[in-house]
């Protein structure tokens, strides 16, 4: 994914608070073509670590869609995404963990219908960022709650000194980051490849 890498350090931009801004190609405009590209390394990645069987891509809205939307179309399976708020067609039972919002502050309630994953799923969670992990922890606990089995987790852009990683490893399943952040400072984001 040297396409990636080559975009956040021409364009990514160092906010502060551990804040990576890269809304020029994922979290506000996207590339049709990277995303597409983001899809195919993913599927190849998890193939190659022996994944197969999925049924579901999970993500959580609104940033994780467009990633989640290409691995869903590499692989030809639907995509389920957490919502934020309860729609009035979202039915009881449903499935619900609360995570702390990096980026707006506060805690985010996320939601996800049964109508839409059950213990029938095989599932690969795929997100934008993994930071501190606690989004995707919440995630993993929806599933959970639905009885699917969790197969993998994705993320575009990993953040390796916020300590996700570590906080998702318990999980034994495979972990995969497209692109690995470093550090970041104003002046340099230093970001490895995670190509095999």
């Amino acid at each position: 994914m040297q396409a990636l890498i080559d975009r956040i350090r021409n364009e990514g931009q160092y906010l502060g608070g551990g804040i990576l801004k890269v809304d020029s190609f994922l979290n506000h405009q996207l590339d049709p073509d990277l995303t597409l590209a983001m899809g195919e390394a993913f599927k190849q990645r998890f193939t190659a670590m022996g994944v197969h069987g999925v049924t579901k891509i999970v993500t959580a809205e609104v940033s994780g869609i467009a990633p989640a939307f290409a691995v869903g179309l590499t692989c030809q399976v639907p995509i389920t995404y957490a919502r934020k708020k309860r729609p009035i067609t979202m039915p009881d039972g449903y499935f619900e963990a609360e995570a702390p919002s990096h980026t707006k502050g506060g805690v985010t309630r996320l939601l996800i219908s049964p109508e839409f994953l059950s213990p029938k799923d095989r599932v690969l969670l795929i997100d934008d960022f993994l930071a501190t992990g606690k989004t995707l922890e919440a995630l993993v606990r929806i599933i959970q709650q639905s009885g699917a089995d969790l197969l993998g987790i994705g993320c575009v852009i990993e953040k390796s000194f916020e300590g996700g990683r570590a906080r998702l490893e318990p999980l034994g399943i495979p972990i995969v980051s497209l692109a690995i952040i470093e550090s970041m400072d104003r002046e340099t984001i230093t970001v490895t490849s995670t190509d095999p």
